[in-house]
């Protein structure tokens, strides 16, 4: 199973580019840009990485991402998220990226846009890695700073097909931003969001029912609603799991005791995804792999992780079948 996981062509549709952000490199961006941090090590950081909860990981990763600031700093992050794609046999991704948490520290819109864009052209020219960028809000912020945010996005709608919302789920419904998600469907963006993490499943409802979202990011705690259960499968709608976040900020206690198997084999839409591995220990071959070692699966199962993904990615059909015949022919 290990070698059949590690050779199995993969789509990730929930990655959050400032969470790739390895110890090595934000040591060496600190340093490049004369940025202070809270570790002198790479034993302090790996130390700060035993969250509790959500917000104890926003926490260090917002004070992380204060190493960015030059445009060649968020292609060198991106460019580095894309070769262990390389390596984990990733054939398309949709990566998510935070403008808020920059902006709000002086560095302009264009600067983090155009880093990320770079690297993504040079990872499909180079690697054959295609992808999709998703600009999310932070939902901890309020509308007005969504709004001015939607408004620095539209004169790069050539390279953002969606926009999401992330951060701190408790606290900051989905209603919030009912308006600027409109605005953005008006202005030909997809949507998704970040729902049933830590939240009910009336977040996920209330997200889906005002956000009119094309899938839901996360939306583990739909399994304590079976008509919510019997929603998604029955209208496909995608659920873009991650495994090892889950467990790194007690979603779960275990990886056994995770949901997704079940999930799946209820005939939901799931798809396996690696969040912020910089920080909760592992890229999306470590999530399947962990998957695997917890749960009694099937090669045929683990394979329709992928096959869930490619019919939820933001491609066009001709390429979705392009990427299921991939599929088809590693299985045979």
């Amino acid at each position: 199973m290990k070698n059949f996981i590690h050779a199995l062509p993969k789509v990730e549709l929930h990655l959050h580019i400032e969470g790739t952000l390895e110890p090595e490199l934000m040591f060496e961006l600190a340093k490049s840009n004369n940025i202070k941090i809270p570790f002198n090590t790479f034993t302090e950081i790996k130390a700060a990485y035993d969250f509790y909860n959500l917000q104890s990981f926003l926490d260090i990763y917002y004070q992380g991402a204060n190493v960015l600031v030059k445009e060649q700093d968020f292609f060198d992050l991106t460019w580095a998220y894309l070769l262990r794609c390389k390596e984990d046999n990733v054939m398309h991704t949709e990566i998510f990226f935070d403008p808020q948490t920059h902006t709000s520290r002086g560095i302009s819109f264009d600067t983090v846009v155009n880093g990320i864009h770079r690297a993504l052209l040079r990872g499909k020219e180079e690697l054959g890695i295609s992808n999709n960028l998703i600009m999310c809000f932070l939902r901890h912020l309020n509308e007005e700073d969504a709004f001015r945010t939607l408004a620095l996005a539209l004169s790069h709608k050539d390279k953002i097909v969606a926009i999401g919302l992330d951060s701190s789920e408790i606290g900051n419904p989905a209603r919030k931003f009912e308006r600027v998600f409109k605005k953005a469907i008006k202005n030909g963006f997809l949507t998704v969001a970040h729902a049933g993490e830590e939240g009910p499943p009336k977040s996920i409802i209330d997200a889906l029912e005002v956000l009119e979202l094309s899938r839901i990011d996360h939306g583990v705690t739909c399994s304590e609603d079976e008509y919510l259960l019997e929603l998604l499968a029955l209208n496909r709608i995608p659920l873009t799991i991650c495994p090892l976040s889950n467990i790194k900020l007690k979603v779960f206690k275990t990886m056994e005791e995770h949901n997704i198997v079940k999930l799946l084999r209820k005939g939901l839409c799931v798809t396996i995804n690696s969040d912020d591995p910089a920080y909760f220990g592992g890229y999306i071959t470590d999530n399947f792999l962990a998957v695997a070692k917890a749960h009694d699966i099937t090669k045929t199962e683990i394979a329709q992780f992928t096959f869930n993904a490619i019919e939820a990615s933001f491609i066009s059909d001709e390429e979705k079948d392009r990427l299921t015949l991939i599929i088809n022919n590693y299985l045979t």
